[in-house]
């Protein structure tokens, strides 16, 4: 029985392409299937439960389907999508997990997270991500009007734009090994997997040399990036897409 781990799809109407390539994925997922994990960044953004999306529907059907007939879809708030809240995991059959969160994965302790607070050099992220993951701010947010909230991820996602294009140190953008050896240790761990940083690779000495092993998911800009754990190892693939017929070429 596999599970499968998926993130940064950031799923959005403009890119109808990503969201035809989950729906073939979805549709395709083994019936013995334990769970799917998605961790963060599934949208593009998010503004709040109430904000309608007709192009989201047919994603939204096959996750209840897959949640009543199938497995359970477990889901890790990521930085597009911190504002995903309760209505929106009933919608779609998903079950919110707290971040970081421990796992078995047959028989293995492993830790699942995001990422994005494994970037400890992007010391103006960090202060801005503490300060959106406050309910409180989140509650007054949710407050205002769809336009002005709109408008608001808008100049954000600008902002943050023009900040990566004037990086000269990229690493700033990838995780620290000094934060990702303190959380393993933290959660007394060897295994760690995470998104975020659109870089898919296993990494071996996560933790120091010869322990702990780190697993990053890809992003889905241009291909799938899939992690499937089973009783025989951990496998992190790709599937290309098919432009003409938007489905994965298996």
């Amino acid at each position: 029985m596999p599970v499968y781990f998926i993130s940064d799809l950031h799923l959005s109407e403009q890119r109808d392409d990503i969201n035809q390539a989950l729906i073939s994925f979805l549709k395709k997922l083994p019936k013995q299937t334990q769970a799917l994990y998605i961790l963060g960044d599934f949208l593009e953004y998010w503004i709040g439960d109430d904000h309608p999306c007709e192009w989201f529907k047919p994603i939204q059907s096959l996750l209840i389907k897959i949640s009543e007939q199938i497995c359970p879809v477990y889901f890790i708030h990521g930085n597009r999508d911190f504002l995903v809240g309760k209505r929106f995991a009933k919608a779609t059959g998903m079950q919110i997990l707290d971040e970081p969160s421990i796992i078995d994965l047959f028989g293995d302790k492993v830790l699942i997270m995001h990422g994005d607070s494994l970037c400890t050099q992007d010391e103006s992220y960090q202060t801005y991500r503490k300060w959106v993951r406050k309910p409180w701010l989140q509650f007054l947010f949710s407050l205002l009007p769809q336009s002005t909230r709109f408008k608001i991820f808008g100049a954000g996602r600008q902002k943050s734009k023009a900040k990566q294009e004037n990086i000269t140190n990229m690493s700033i953008l990838d995780v620290t090994p000094e934060a990702v050896s303190q959380v393993m240790q933290q959660y007394s761990v060897n295994i760690l997997i995470h998104g975020h940083t659109h870089r898919p690779a296993i990494h071996s000495d996560a933790i120091k040399p010869g322990m702990g092993t780190r697993i990053v998911l890809g992003d889905w800009y241009e291909h799938g990036s899939v992690l499937e754990v089973s009783e025989d190892g951990y496998l992190l693939y790709s599937f290309d897409f098919n432009s003409e017929t938007n489905h994965f070429v298996l």
